[in-house]
């Protein structure tokens, strides 16, 4: 008979209560708004001391999962995580609206900006390169900007696009672009047909940690999009990354 074996977890007491938790508000057993549990019966429950038990708690506040001060109740904030529907993004504005984004994303009562971080010809890296079928050394037009709501910084977009598109083009230049890229890429005739987005979770490199105030070593989202025009032309690349903890992507299809 073989004996299945698990390696015990290597993490700290601190941290897998945190862990424990965490999931328990993810999956809504600990709704928005509703009170933790008491320290007395965190302690009971995980065998732990009373300053591990607050060590926990802090990492979840530190991740903005909770809210509360010492000697107050500690509760789940109002939204666990932000639920965003990538499809509802890449479709041209309607006109004389800003990009679907920025009033898609946010809740009620909530406002969402953009700022533009970086615009040039740059070599992408070359996954992107490969997605946009580039040669070996060539280049594409980036735009790279950091997307917000309220003050919570939420995605890191970098966006690449074919040279031969972009140059003379609203892309090349820096700044905003009335309906996003989505829109002007239709308007000049590379309307956007099919999206194909390959998902995974990743450490945080440096400036992903700084531009998302990241807390601790929680994973990110990564999201390489790839965009198709008319003949399966790619016309767009984008590489997103946001906080793992704190968005989920919503995608519906049906059966093929």
């Amino acid at each position: 008979m073989i004996v299945s074996r698990t390696a015990p977890d290597p993490r700290s007491l601190h941290e897998r209560i945190a862990a424990d938790l965490r999931d328990e508000i993810m999956n809504g057993d600990l709704a928005p708004g509703a009170r933790m549990p008491s320290t007395a019966r965190l302690k009971e429950r995980f065998t732990a001391s009373n300053a591990t038990v607050q060590k926990a708690l802090q990492l979840l506040k530190d991740e903005q999962l909770v809210v509360g001060r010492a000697g107050a109740a500690v509760t789940v904030r109002d939204h666990r995580q932000r639920t965003l529907r990538p499809a509802a993004y890449t479709a041209p504005a309607e006109p004389g609206q800003p990009y679907r984004w920025l009033t898609e994303a946010p809740g009620p009562g909530e406002r969402a900006r953009s700022r533009l971080l970086e615009v040039g010809e740059v070599t992408p890296p070359a996954d992107v390169a490969e997605a946009l079928g580039l040669a070996a050394g060539g280049t594409a037009v980036l735009r790279r900007q950091v997307l917000s709501i309220g003050d919570e910084p939420v995605e890191l977009v970098a966006s690449y696009y074919p040279v031969e598109i972009a140059r003379g083009t609203a892309i090349t230049e820096a700044r905003k672009i009335k309906g996003g890229t989505p829109t002007l890429l239709a308007e000049l005739g590379h309307r956007p047909v099919r999206s194909v987005d390959r998902v995974s979770a990743r450490v945080p490199t440096q400036e992903q940690y700084t531009r998302l105030q990241l807390p601790g070593s929680l994973p990110v989202l990564h999201t390489l999009r790839v965009v198709y025009g008319e003949g399966g032309r790619p016309i767009e690349v984008s590489v997103m990354t946001k906080a793992g903890h704190l968005n989920e992507l919503l995608y519906e299809f049906g059966a093929e």
